[in-house]
């Protein structure tokens, strides 16, 4: 009974249990000796299952939009204060408390015994949900980990803003900033390179021939703030500009640094001596 468990990350099914082998008598005396709980009709869980899982099997949803993607690895502007889950329209689950349902058709139809929606329904349930920029920031980091591709994503119904997001989504962007940095630049005309290797470390933008913008999170701490100070030294040594900027200048006063970038274009800082 736990291996057939175990096989659905501790949450699962009274039929998909059947179709393990295991008996309405043994999956009854599970739960009368504890070894499995009955978490709503005809769902169970292991003990220590996956809190999240469950309380979908609880509600009749999916975990999907933002919760999922981010239990994916997958960039996202900021993790939610509650779960974002999924449900179709008509659908057994009432209507469950405590988060964020997206009551919508799923682009790819939902297996009766899933828990979390494939990631096309994911992408599709964020881009209804997150403004243009942070919605495609989540669909590039898709395309940039492989679970999707572009030409497997043309065919699918997508609404009109799925599609805007897929017109313009790139499968190279990387840890969501270049998704933010490549349509607000672009006015620029000029070349733009991403994560560019230059004297052994990546910069986060290279805009023109010598003018390199760099982006601070909150590991630009301790001894890699140290070693930011010596790459920046060092890339001004070798003829280039550096703006370094912080993650929340980037996110909540682009008008600034968008300022210190058209005064350095202005001044030539981007072009080689």
């Amino acid at each position: 009974m736990i291996r057939a468990m175990a096989e659905t990350d501790g949450v699962a099914r009274f039929l998909r249990l059947r179709e393990r082998g295991l008996s309405r008598h043994e999956i009854d005396q599970g739960v009368r000796e504890g070894v499995i709980s009955r978490v709503r009709r005809g769902w169970f869980a292991l003990p220590g299952a996956d809190r999240m899982l469950v309380n979908a099997a609880q509600a009749g949803v999916v975990l999907s939009c933002l919760t999922q993607a981010k239990r994916q690895g997958l960039w996202v502007h900021e993790a939610p204060a509650i779960p974002h889950v999924g449900a179709s329209p008509g659908s057994s689950g009432g209507k469950p408390e405590g988060v964020h349902v997206h009551w919508s058709r799923p682009v790819v139809p939902r297996h009766p015994d899933s828990l979390v929606d494939p990631i096309e329904n994911v992408l599709a349930l964020v881009a209804e949900c997150e403004p243009f920029e942070q919605a495609l920031a989540t669909w590039e980091s898709a395309l940039n980990k492989g679970l999707v591709t572009c030409e497997s994503l043309q065919g699918y119904p997508w609404k009109p803003a799925a599609r805007r997001i897929l017109a313009e989504a790139q499968p190279f962007a990387d840890a969501g900033l270049e998704t933010y940095l490549r349509p607000r630049l672009r006015w620029l005309r000029l070349p733009l390179y991403f994560q560019t290797w230059i004297a052994g470390h990546r910069v986060d933008a290279l805009i023109g021939a010598r003018l390199v913008l760099q982006i601070d999170g909150a590991t630009h701490v301790g001894a890699q703030r140290t070693e930011d100070i010596r790459h920046d030294a060092q890339l001004r040594l070798m003829g280039y500009h550096v703006i370094r900027v912080s993650y929340s200048q980037m996110m909540h006063q682009w008008h600034v640094v968008q300022d210190l970038i058209m005064r350095a274009v202005a001044q030539g800082l981007h072009r080689a001596a």
